[in-house]
C-alpha cells in the first residue's frame, strides 16, 4: 500500500504572513506610532483578542454588519460565547471600567494589534487586520476632539502623507437630537422607498443612519436630497463643532464637512471624522472616530465622555508603498558582515562580533555562520546588503586585525587592528 499524502496545511484565507521582507515596513510605521504617542503623554493599553461576545453585541448594536455577519464568534468548552475582537474600542472600554481607570479620572490611552472579521478579502483589508487606535476618557470640550485629529495629522505629516489624505467631518448630535432626526429620514425614505436597494430596505427600521452611507450610484440623487442632520442638531451640539472647526483652523488643519459621514458603529455621537486618500484607486479612508459619550453607560459604567480613532496598518502601509515614502535605510539588511574566512577563525569572529555588539548597540552585525568554503562566504556577505564584510583570515588572526571590504562601492580594502575596530566602524557606518 502507497502511503497517504498529507494535505499541505495553509494559512486560512484572508489571514496573512508578515515576512522578512515586509516586516521593515511594519516597524517603520510602528515606531514613528510608538514615538508619537509617547509625545503627545498617551499610555498604551492592551487587552485580549478574545472577549465575552456580549462586550460587542451591546456596545457595537445587533444590527450592524459586524455583529450580524462578520465576528468570528463560537462557544468555548464551558458553553460561554466568545468572540475574537472584531475592533479595539469596546474592549478598551472594558478594560477601563473593569480597572478602575475611570473612576474621577481622566485617561490618554492607545494600542496596536490585530482584529478580525469575516468580510470578503481584497487588498489592504483582510479577516485578520491590524489596528493602532486611540481613546480618551473623561474631556467633555471640544478641544480633545481636536487634539486627537491633531495627533494624527501630525503623524500624516512625519509620513509624508499629509497632501494625500483629506479630513472629513461632521456632527452626529446627542441621542436626542438625532432621535427626531431618524424619525424624519425614515419618513423621508418612505417616500421613495422604490429607489431604495434590498439592504437599505432592511436597514430602514434597523439603523437608517446607515442609508446615508450608501455608495449604490442609483440611489445617489435621492441620499443627496435628504434631510440633513445638520439642519437638526441641538444648540449644544452646534456649539462644540463651530468651536472645534475653529481650533482645526487656528493649527492650519483644513477639512470638509460631509453631512452624510455617519459611521458605521452605534455609540457614536457629536464628532465624527474620516481621513480619506485617494491615492489607493477609488477613495479610501485610512483612519476613523469620533465622540462615543454614552458607551461607557451602555456597558454598565456612569456616564463618561469619550473620543478615539482607529487606523487600519494593512492600508496605510499599502499607501506608503504606493507613493513611496518608506526611507530605504528602514527597509532593512544589515550594516556589516562579518566573515571568518576559514574555520580557524570562527572562535575569534565570534568573540569580536560580541564585543562589537556591546560598544556599537545601534550595530547591525551579521556574523556568517554555517561555514562553507570562501567563495560562498564572500556570497552570502554579498546577499545580505551589507555594505561592510569585516573579514578575519590566517594572515588578520596573526596580525590581531581585520581587513574591511566595501561590497557596494569601488574603494580599497582597509587593515585596521582589532582594537581600533569598532571606532572605525562607527565613523563608517555614521557617514
Amino acid at each position: 500500500m502507497s502511503k497517504s499524502v498529507a494535505k499541505k496545511i495553509q494559512a486560512i484565507r484572508g489571514m496573512n504572513d508578515l515576512l522578512p521582507s515586509e516586516s521593515p515596513r511594519w516597524q517603520f510605521f510602528e515606531a514613528k506610532v510608538r514615538q508619537l504617542m509617547h509625545r503627545y503623554s498617551f499610555d498604551e493599553i492592551r487587552t485580549p483578542i478574545v472577549e465575552q461576545t456580549a462586550l460587542f453585541a451591546r456596545s457595537i448594536g445587533e444590527v450592524t454588519d459586524i455583529v450580524e455577519k462578520e465576528m468570528y464568534t463560537f462557544d468555548d468548552r464551558n458553553g460561554d460565547s466568545l468572540t475574537l475582537r472584531p475592533e479595539g474600542t469596546a474592549s478598551c472600554v472594558r478594560a477601563a471600567m473593569e480597572h478602575g481607570l475611570l473612576h474621577n479620572q481622566t485617561q490618554r490611552l492607545w494600542y496596536q494589534g490585530p482584529m478580525f472579521r469575516h468580510e470578503r478579502p481584497q487588498k489592504g483589508r483582510y479577516r485578520q487586520f491590524h489596528q493602532v487606535g486611540v481613546e480618551t476618557y473623561g474631556f467633555d470640550g471640544p478641544d480633545i476632539d481636536a487634539e486627537v485629529i491633531l495627533l494624527s495629522a501630525r503623524l500624516w505629516q512625519e509620513l509624508g502623507l499629509l497632501e494625500h489624505v483629506t479630513l472629513e467631518l461632521n456632527s452626529l448630535g446627542s441621542s436626542e437630537a438625532r432621535a427626531a432626526y431618524r424619525d424624519k429620514l425614515v419618513a423621508y425614505f418612505e417616500q421613495h422607498h422604490d429607489v431604495l436597494d434590498d439592504d437599505s430596505k432592511r436597514r430602514l427600521t434597523s439603523n437608517p443612519l446607515r442609508i446615508l452611507d450608501s455608495k449604490n450610484p442609483a440611489m445617489a440623487d435621492m441620499l443627496n436630497n435628504a434631510p440633513q442632520l445638520m439642519d437638526h442638531l441641538d444648540e449644544e451640539s452646534r456649539t462644540h463643532f463651530e468651536q472645534l472647526k475653529a481650533m482645526l483652523d487656528a493649527a492650519g488643519i483644513g477639512y470638509v464637512v460631509n453631512p452624510r459621514l455617519v459611521r458605521g458603529l452605534d455609540y457614536y455621537c457629536r464628532t465624527v471624522f474620516e481621513w480619506t486618500t485617494t491615492a489607493l484607486g477609488s477613495q479610501g479612508t485610512v483612519c476613523a472616530g469620533g465622540r462615543y459619550d454614552g458607551l461607557v453607560e451602555q456597558l454598565g459604567g456612569k456616564p463618561t465622555p469619550a473620543v478615539g480613532f482607529a487606523m487600519g496598518i494593512e492600508r496605510l502601509i499599502l499607501l506608503l508603498e504606493t507613493l513611496d515614502l518608506v526611507p530605504e535605510e528602514a527597509l532593512g539588511g544589515c550594516d556589516v558582515y562579518l566573515l571568518p574566512m576559514d574555520d580557524n577563525a570562527t572562535i575569534v569572529a565570534l568573540t569580536l562580533a560580541e564585543e562589537l555588539r556591546s560598544e556599537l548597540p545601534t550595530l547591525r552585525l551579521q556574523l556568517h555562520c554555517g561555514g562553507g568554503s570562501f567563495k560562498s562566504r564572500m556570497k552570502k556577505a554579498d546577499k545580505s546588503n551589507a555594505p561592510i564584510a569585516v573579514l578575519l583570515g590566517e594572515d588578520e588572526l596573526a596580525e590581531q586585525a581585520v581587513t574591511l571590504k566595501f561590497l557596494r562601492e569601488d574603494r580599497a580594502q582597509l587593515r585596521v587592528s582589532q582594537a581600533e575596530l569598532a571606532a572605525t566602524l562607527q565613523h563608517l557606518v555614521s557617514h
